[in-house]
């Protein structure tokens, strides 16, 4: 068991668990997070509830150029085979200049799922959406402005299969770390009850 489940399943506050994922190299913290279940990522969820609000920086630092991904890697929850649980999520800064990042999903599924493009947008001003997270990554919403070049086509998520994983979806996402974040996706208002990890590749 690793030392970050242990402290999982210890209920160590969040303090703690960043100073652990802080201390461990890139490689070191993606298999820990590699490690966590469905209910170790339920906790990690609670416990970021008391972890300094996100703001949109986090997932593109400033000083990015706009147009230019930052990529972090995924870690989901859902009952599926170890590669699939893994993907990324890529965001950029729009050139328009607003408080918003486009983005989208990159993984083994994306051929036959799709691209599952969506906006992150900070909650604030919207009590309910505050409580579940700082920052929002909204389905509903597709970028409307030029994206990195190399994404692939931006396309609406009621489209082919993605229909079923993207569309009428939403991920709050809470601060764990410097690097990690954990986001509960909701269909609508309603918690799915499933988890995700990020963790920001330092080469992005």
């Amino acid at each position: 068991m690793s030392e970050l489940i242990q402290l999982l399943r210890q209920n160590a506050p969040v303090a703690r668990l960043a100073e652990h994922l802080d201390g461990l190299t890139h490689d070191e913290r993606l298999h820990a997070l590699s490690t966590t279940t469905r209910a170790d990522q339920r906790s990690l969820y609670a416990a970021a509830l008391h972890a300094p609000p996100l703001t949109l920086d986090f997932f593109v630092p400033d000083g990015t150029p706009r147009r230019v991904a930052v990529h972090h890697k995924g870690r989901n929850s859902l009952p599926l085979p170890s590669p699939l649980r893994s993907f990324e999520k890529r965001f950029a800064l729009p050139e328009d200049g607003s408080a918003r990042l486009f983005g989208y999903n990159e993984g083994l599924t994306r051929s036959w799922i799709g691209p599952g493009f969506f906006v992150a947008l900070p909650t604030a001003g919207n009590l309910a959406w505050q409580e579940r997270g700082a920052v929002v990554i909204d389905y509903f919403q597709v970028p409307d402005g030029p994206v990195p070049d190399g994404w692939p086509s931006v396309v609406p998520n009621d489209r082919g299969l993605q229909f079923f994983v993207y569309n009428g979806t939403r991920d709050f996402m809470r601060r764990v770390s410097k690097d990690v974040s954990i986001g509960a996706a909701f269909k609508g208002e309603k918690s799915l009850d499933h988890y995700f990890t990020l963790c920001r590749s330092p080469s992005s």
